[in-house]
């Protein structure tokens, strides 16, 4: 026998039905997460009306998985250098390699690179405001064309990410945090959840990510500072420790990252193809060295010459 669903906030109780008639599910989660980020949001410069939608897409790019802290200098670096999507299309691939610098996870700077010149060849170097136009861009999926849409251009779309996800999931589930990767079950509860209005739902949209980037964060959250504690289901369950399945860690020590990594910085480096023998001396284990430099060729992050020489690639 299938469980009940728990009611969403602002769903009617049962044998209550005129207690909230007229009322959307999640309208009463709206207006006070909305009002806290009218005066706690942090001014941050992909927020400001001069980023453009060109910025906000960047920012996007280079938030995956990234802390604000260590993207704020590479996005000010990059959007003085490439301040439209035609300008970083003008330059070869390997040069948005070099400026994501120590970001991580350096395929986005490719694949950012690859959207730039998509922009500028189908939209006329303009980002398009429509979804489907967004999502059709190369390294663009559903998030980042949602996330794209809704803050840069006003659309009412679910946007997800992991702060709203654990804001979700303990506001309205009752748990401490959601599943380790996206469920179907989480995408209809933030379709049920978005505002009718499409300003209000990008204002939502924003809201509900800082509240859980500042606030309900995934350790020493700050109940008594959040807008909505006194409807939040976990809290009002007494704070259930999780009991799903252990939650990933992010190890990066020792791992072929670490070693693309520092391949990659020798690459960064140089101006000039580096031979062989340089980077032989990054990592002491070849095998490892050896796997990881072939990853970065299979992803075009490193471009292999003739005797024995590497770059990063120029188309």
């Amino acid at each position: 026998m299938t469980a009940p669903t728990k009611p969403l906030p602002g769903s009617p109780a049962p044998g209550d039905p005129d207690r909230t008639a007229g009322t959307a599910p999640g309208e009463q989660l709206h207006a006070p997460v909305i009002a806290w980020f009218d005066e706690h949001a942090r001014d941050l410069p992909w927020r400001r009306p001069e980023a453009g939608p060109w910025g906000v897409m960047v920012s996007e790019f280079m938030l995956q998985q990234t802390p604000v802290s260590r993207v704020l200098p590479v996005y000010e670096q990059w959007m003085a250098r490439w301040p439209r999507p035609a300008d970083l299309a003008a330059e070869p691939p390997g040069e948005a390699v070099r400026a994501w610098g120590r970001l991580g996870y350096p395929r986005r700077a490719l694949r950012l690179h690859g959207a730039a010149v998509a922009i500028t060849e189908r939209h006329g170097g303009d980002v398009p405001s429509d979804h489907a136009q967004l999502l059709a861009l190369p390294g663009i999926g559903e998030y980042t064309a949602a996330a794209v849409a809704s803050f840069a251009y006003g659309r009412r779309h679910a946007v997800l990410d992991t702060n709203v996800r654990r804001v979700f999931a303990r506001a309205v589930t009752g748990v401490q945090y959601p599943p380790n990767a996206t469920t179907a079950a989480e995408r209809r509860l933030a379709r049920a959840l978005l505002p009718e209005d499409e300003g209000t739902a990008a204002r939502w949209a924003a809201a509900s990510m800082e509240l859980g980037a500042l606030v309900c964060t995934a350790k020493n959250e700050t109940c008594h500072r959040c807008p909505i504690t006194a409807q939040c289901a976990w809290r009002l369950a007494g704070k259930p420790e999780h009991d799903g399945p252990p939650r990933r860690g992010q190890t990066y020590a020792g791992t072929d990252r670490q070693v693309r990594g520092k391949l990659l910085a020798v690459l960064r480096e140089a101006h000039a193809p580096v031979p062989q023998a340089v980077l032989d001396g990054v990592w002491h284990e070849p095998v490892q060295r050896a796997r990881a430099l072939d990853g970065l060729v299979a992803d075009g992050l490193v471009e292999p010459l003739p005797d024995g020489m590497y770059r990063l690639p120029l188309s």
